[in-house]
């Protein structure tokens, strides 16, 4: 993303099956990333689950359900930043 906009270097984006689930992975992220020494300044739509956003500076990590990504699109709103998939094993 750096070379695509000013305000962060990655977008991590991915998907829960339902705002539990995505609530789910925010909660795994924010430990895993604290118990490295990091702690998001700030987390957006928590609450709702629909589409949380944790904003660690140059890292921000995007949660969808999937009627929230479809709706969003952020694939294709970036579409000219480089992408890396990763899938779980």
């Amino acid at each position: 993303m750096k070379d695509t906009c000013s305000f962060t270097d990655y977008f991590v984006i991915c998907t829960g099956r339902n705002p539990r689930q995505a609530k789910a992975i925010c909660e795994e992220i924010r430990m895993r990333l604290k118990s490295a020494g990091a702690a998001p300044p700030r987390v957006e739509g928590e609450q709702e689950g629909d589409w949380i956003l944790m904003d660690y500076l140059n890292v921000m990590a995007h949660i969808f359900t999937p009627e929230s990504r479809d709706f969003y699109r952020l694939e294709i709103l970036w579409k000219e930043a480089p992408h890396l998939e990763a899938v779980q094993a």
